[in-house]
């Protein structure tokens, strides 16, 4: 979520207004946007505007996706200039809510071994891990931090491996092992003279670097373009020219995923699906001084939805439901 542009390189600042700005202008996306210009605050180092961003996304009276998280960005930001008590507050809170989403359980858990809290990172990532992966055939992607974060952790603690920690390391793809990884003991090859332990040293951070910037990147994807049942009925209701384009919801959600294997197919690399509502598309043509019953807008709307972090990976991570919003698991529903 944050980015990862050294400060030299860009006037974090500007970068956040812009974004505030932006903001302003699709307020479907202002919590998304709002959270990157607080992410840019902090690079910049101006952490209490940070704290202002927060504060007002959850004051908002528009509900948020995800308010765990921004309580977590809030705290680990807090604790970074010297508010302790409110945001332990707070971590103690995420903790309590208990959210289905990895993200706030990564950042609180980070923010306490951040401040060698160790053993209350260690249970923090515990609970995460339980919570989210207890039962479930396939970890999906996006918890794989917190198994990796609860290995690291206890690897500095001297724990010994367990069922989770040998499931962080089953996960784990980089060439260089977790345990190499995340031994307490590297930093002291780092001041010797023997070229050997040195050489071993630069191979394990690149490919911890590797794995980093994996993480990291989110590429920019080609994404398709998805209607939900409601919206497509109300789209094709107001401009009955776009119904050649879609003649029912079922054809629309075969259209998708046959697009997208074709282009995988292809070679074309990361693929994406934006999902688009009425309001939004109307806001979009109107900014493109286009009506909206011009079909040649769709790739366009589909395009700028991708851009402004909307889109979500095709095809979804094993053991995560399908992107049609189903609810069934990808691999029982488009993914069959």
């Amino acid at each position: 979520m944050r980015p990862d542009t050294p400060a030299e390189n860009v006037d974090h600042a500007a970068e956040a207004a812009r974004l505030e700005r932006t903001a302003g202008l699709y307020p479907e996306d202002a919590e998304a946007l709002l959270l990157q210009a607080a992410a840019h605050l902090e690079l910049s180092g101006d952490r209490p505007a940070a704290t202002t961003l927060y504060d007002r996304l959850l004051s908002s009276s528009a509900g948020l996706e995800n308010p765990h998280l921004v309580r977590a960005l809030k705290a680990s930001n807090l604790w970074e200039y010297g508010h302790e008590a409110e945001a332990r507050a707070i971590i103690e809170g995420v903790r309590t809510a208990s959210p289905r989403d990895p993200a706030p359980w990564v950042i609180v858990a980070e923010a306490l071994e951040s401040h060698d809290e160790l053993e209350q990172a260690q249970e923090t990532f515990t609970e995460g891990v339980r919570l989210l992966l207890t039962d479930v055939p396939e970890p999906p992607y996006a918890t794989h931090p917190l198994l990796f974060g609860r290995h690291r952790v206890r690897r500095m603690l001297g724990a010994g491996h367990d069922e989770w920690d040998a499931l962080a390391d089953t996960v784990h793809t980089s060439p260089v092992s977790l345990d190499e990884l995340h031994d307490p003991k590297r930093l002291w090859s780092l001041g010797s003279d023997n070229p050997a332990e040195l050489r071993a040293e630069i191979l394990r951070l690149q490919a911890e670097l590797g794995t980093y910037r994996a993480a990291l990147s989110r590429p920019f994807p080609v994404a398709v373009l998805h209607w939900p049942s409601g919206e497509l009925d109300e789209l094709v209701t107001a401009y009955p020219t776009l119904a050649t384009e879609y003649p029912s919801h079922e054809e629309h959600l075969a259209t998708i995923e046959a697009s997208l294997r074709e282009l995988a197919s292809s070679g074309t690399p990361n693929l994406g699906i934006v999902t688009g509502t009425v309001p939004s598309y109307e806001a979009f043509s109107a900014s493109e001084g286009t009506s909206p019953d011009d079909a040649a807008l769709l790739p366009q709307y589909a395009t700028t939805l991708a851009a402004r972090g909307r889109a979500i990976e095709w095809p979804p991570q094993r053991g995560t439901t399908c992107w049609c919003g189903s609810g069934q698991p990808y691999g029982d529903c488009h993914g069959v």
